[in-house]
C-alpha cells in the first residue's frame, strides 16, 4: 500500500470519527438532561374538603402548600373521599346523593353524577375498578364504573321486618374488603350484607354475590375494617356491645363483643358518636373510643375483650395510630373540640396535650408519620405539627375545613 493511500484511509476515518461527534452532540443537546420533561406526581399530594364551600382543596405535603381548588361538589357537610389506584383521582361522596370525580393533577372536575338524594361515604374495590356508594335516601348501596361514573349495580337494602314485612334500611358503615369484596350494614335491618364481585366478567357487567347475616345486633349505625382486611366491626345504636364479623369465615356469622361498650350510658345522637373508622391498632391492641364516657378502651384483639381504659380529655370522636403504631392520637366533641392528646402505645399512659383551636375535626399523618394535619374549623385553617417535638411547622388557610386525605389513602385496605 501506498504512502497516500495510507493518508487517504487516515482522513476518510477522521473524517468520519467527527461527523459522528457532530451527529451525537446534536442529540446529546436534545436530551433530557439539557431539557428536561417536568412530569406532575401524586404521591405527596392531599384534599382538604372546604364543607361550608362545596370545594376540595389539593395540597403538597412536601412543600406544606395549597396547590389549587375545586368548587361545585354540592353538599359536603359529611364527606369523604377515597383515591384511584395511580393517585389521580379522588372519588368525592358528598351528603346530596351526589358522587364526583375529580382531577387532582390537572385540578378539575372529571364527572360528577347526583345518584341519590342522601348519601353517607363510600368506597372502592380491590382493584380499583369499582366505585361503590351507601345510601340514606333510597336506601342501599349503588357500584360505579371507576371510569366513567357509569351505574354497574344498584344493590336495594330490602330486609323482611319482625311482622313479615319487606322495607327498605338505611345503609350505613361501607368499607372495601379483599377478594373484590364490599361489606356494608343495614341500621333498620339490623344487618351485614357482604357483596363479592370477584367472579364477575368485567366491571361494566358486574353481579356480585350477596351474602346476608342476620340478626347482629340493634341499629348498626358506623363501622370499620381492620387494617389487614380481615375483621368488620360495626357499632351498635340500639344496643351495648358491638358486632364482629371475621371475614375469613363469614359463614360463622356475626360475633357479639365488647357487651358492656355504651352500658349504662345516655344514648346521644349519631352524630355525637364516635368514628369507628377513627380506631387505632398498635400490635394486637385496639384503641377504641369510649361511647359518652372521657376515656379511650384498650382492646385486646387476640379475644376482642377490654384490657383497659384510658382517661382523656373529653369524649373521644377520633382515635388514631400514628403510621409506626408507637403513639395514639386522640381528638375530641362538642364543647372540648380545641383539644389533641397523645396517648403512649406501649406503656397506655398520656404523653402530651395540644390545643390547635376551636373546633378540631380531623388529623391526618403523613405517610410515614413524621407530620400530623390537623383541620380546625371554627379558625378556618389547617396547622400542620411536628410529630417527633409536638411543635406547630405551620398552617394553611381553608374555608371551615373537615376531612383531611392524602393520596397515600390509595394503597390502604378500608380507605
Amino acid at each position: 500500500m501506498t504512502i497516500q493511500k495510507m493518508l487517504n484511509i487516515k482522513t476518510a476515518i477522521l473524517t468520519t470519527t467527527l461527523s459522528l461527534s457532530v451527529i451525537l452532540g446534536g442529540c446529546a443537546s436534545t436530551s433530557p438532561a439539557n431539557n428536561p420533561v417536568h412530569y406532575k406526581a401524586s404521591g405527596d399530594l392531599g384534599t382538604i374538603i372546604e364543607r361550608a364551600d362545596g370545594a376540595v382543596s389539593i395540597v403538597n405535603t412536601t412543600r406544606r402548600t395549597v396547590e389549587g381548588r375545586i368548587e361545585g361538589l354540592g353538599d359536603l357537610s359529611h364527606a369523604s373521599i377515597v383515591y384511584s389506584r395511580d393517585e389521580q383521582f379522588a372519588y368525592v361522596f358528598g351528603r346530596d346523593g351526589g358522587l364526583t370525580k375529580i382531577d387532582i393533577l390537572n385540578q378539575n372536575i372529571d364527572n360528577r353524577v347526583l345518584q341519590a338524594g342522601n348519601s353517607i361515604g363510600g368506597a372502592i374495590s380491590q382493584d380499583g375498578k369499582l366505585v361503590a356508594v351507601s345510601n340514606y335516601t333510597p336506601g342501599g348501596v349503588k357500584v360505579f364504573d371507576a371510569e366513567t361514573l357509569e351505574l354497574v349495580v344498584d344493590i336495594p337494602a330490602i330486609y323482611t321486618d319482625e311482622n313479615g314485612e319487606q322495607k327498605q334500611s338505611k345503609t350505613v358503615g361501607l368499607v372495601d374488603a379483599p377478594g373484590q369484596r364490599f361489606v356494608f350494614s343495614l341500621f333498620e335491618g339490623n344487618e351485614t350484607w357482604i357483596a363479592d364481585f370477584s367472579e364477575s366478567a368485567t366491571s361494566s357487567n358486574a353481579t356480585p354475590k350477596i351474602t346476608k347475616l342476620k340478626n347482629i345486633g340493634k341499629q348498626p349505625y358506623d363501622a370499620l375494617i381492620s387494617p389487614d382486611g380481615r375483621y368488620y366491626i360495626a357499632g351498635l345504636f340500639g344496643q351495648d356491645g358491638l358486632a364482629l364479623v371475621d371475614l375469613w369465615h363469614p359463614e360463622k356469622g356475626s360475633k357479639h363483643i365488647l357487651p358492656n361498650y355504651g352500658k349504662g350510658e345516655q344514648r346521644l345522637p349519631v352524630y355525637k358518636m364516635p368514628h369507628l373508622e377513627g380506631w387505632a391498632v398498635a400490635g394486637n391492641y385496639a384503641f377504641v373510643p369510649a361511647v359518652g364516657r372521657h376515656e379511650v378502651l384498650v382492646i385486646d384483639m387476640n379475644d376482642w375483650t377490654q384490657v383497659g381504659a384510658i382517661p382523656v380529655y373529653g369524649q373521644p370522636v377520633f382515635v388514631m395510630s400514628r403510621p409506626d403504631a408507637r403513639e395514639i392520637w386522640v381528638n375530641f366533641s362538642f364543647p372540648k373540640n380545641d383539644t389533641l392528646q397523645m396517648i403512649d402505645a406501649e406503656s397506655f399512659e398520656l404523653k402530651k396535650t395540644l390545643k390547635p383551636g376551636k373546633a378540631v375535626l380531623h388529623m391526618e399523618f403523613t405517610p410515614r408519620g413524621e407530620e400530623v394535619w390537623v383541620s380546625v374549623r371554627d379558625e378556618d385553617t389547617v396547622k400542620v405539627y411536628n410529630t417527633a417535638t409536638y411543635e406547630e411547622i405551620t398552617s394553611l388557610k381553608a374555608l371551615k375545613p373537615s376531612g383531611i386525605f392524602f393520596t397515600s389513602r390509595a394503597h390502604r385496605i378500608g380507605l
